[in-house]
């Protein structure tokens, strides 16, 4: 996908996020990107590997990055907890220019920013890891995906990791339901 339309569905996330409460910190970005791109088929074609606390793209910290650079996003400190992103002018004139890309894509983004904006980071290390295995794993019963997750994530008990897939069938359904 083209640069500038990867960064208009990127601050179009950050802006429907910013609308649904979200804080909008990275870890809220990366998840809900990971989703977007993922499970409704936004073809972001970021790269994701399942690391510290999930699913999680350095191609996508690096395009924070550049666009925070290019004044795209900006970071507001909330002390004491981290950063969060926002669109800035620049990025909200970007998004102007690329109506034809928001509309194409604005279900999803909508969906994805209401479903994931007000959850709390371990809630959405859990969701996005049980989709994570199970694109990997899709055949597996939902008790043998639950045991791998526990087996890359310990921390996550097999109960709360079978659980947290269930979300995540129930939540594709709802998604091809609202998009039908």
């Amino acid at each position: 996908m083209e640069t500038n339309k990867r960064q208009v569905i990127l601050l179009s996330l950050i802006e429907s996020m910013k609308v649904q409460g979200s804080w909008c910190g990275e870890t809220h970005i990366q998840k809900s990107m990971y989703f977007l791109q993922t499970m409704c088929n936004v073809p972001t074609d970021y790269d994701f590997i399942l690391y510290k606390h999930g699913p999680f793209s350095f191609e996508l910290k690096d395009g924070l990055g550049d666009m925070r650079g290019n004044m795209m996003v900006e970071l507001c400190s909330r002390i004491p907890y981290g950063p969060s992103y926002r669109s800035s002018e620049t990025g909200k004139a970007l998004i102007e220019r690329y109506p034809k890309t928001v509309d194409l894509y604005k279900k999803e983004i909508n969906f994805i920013a209401k479903q994931f904006s007000t959850l709390g980071v371990a809630e959405l290390e859990r969701l996005a890891t049980a989709l994570y295995v199970s694109v990997e794993e899709g055949d597996n019963s939902i008790e043998a995906r639950a045991q791998r997750i526990n087996k890359l994530k310990p921390h996550i008990p097999v109960s709360v990791a079978g659980d947290a897939i269930q979300v995540v069938e129930k939540l594709s359904c709802e998604y091809a339901r609202v998009t039908a």
